[in-house]
């Protein structure tokens, strides 16, 4: 029996099936331990703590979205999600401010 190519990003089991293709053609795998699926190798990866941190410096001095995505090798779209997401949390945050004010 052949050892396993691939073990799985959650638990890290080496049981792991063949599942499918994704939309974009890629095999899809599946961990018969924690029913994870995966594909063995994603285009999507995560963006790292540093390079967020990074990317709030930029914002707070007035670079273009243009430009940070370009340093930050990180997409526009990716980049316009995560702003937009800082703005719903700093409404949040700040239209709980205001209540707190009128009480």
């Amino acid at each position: 029996m052949l050892a396993p190519l691939f073990k799985c990003p959650s638990c890290g089991s080496n049981r792991v099936v063949k599942n499918g293709k994704s939309h974009s053609g890629k095999q899809n795998h599946k961990c018969r331990t924690c029913g994870r699926q995966f594909v063995s190798e994603p285009a999507n990866t995560t963006i790292s703590d540093e390079t967020k941190v990074l990317i709030d410096k930029l914002l707070s001095e007035a670079i273009p979205v243009a430009s940070i995505s370009r340093i930050t090798e990180v997409s526009e779209t990716w980049l316009y999600n995560y702003l937009k997401s800082k703005l719903n949390a700093y409404g949040k945050w700040a239209g709980d401010r205001q209540q707190n004010e009128v009480s």
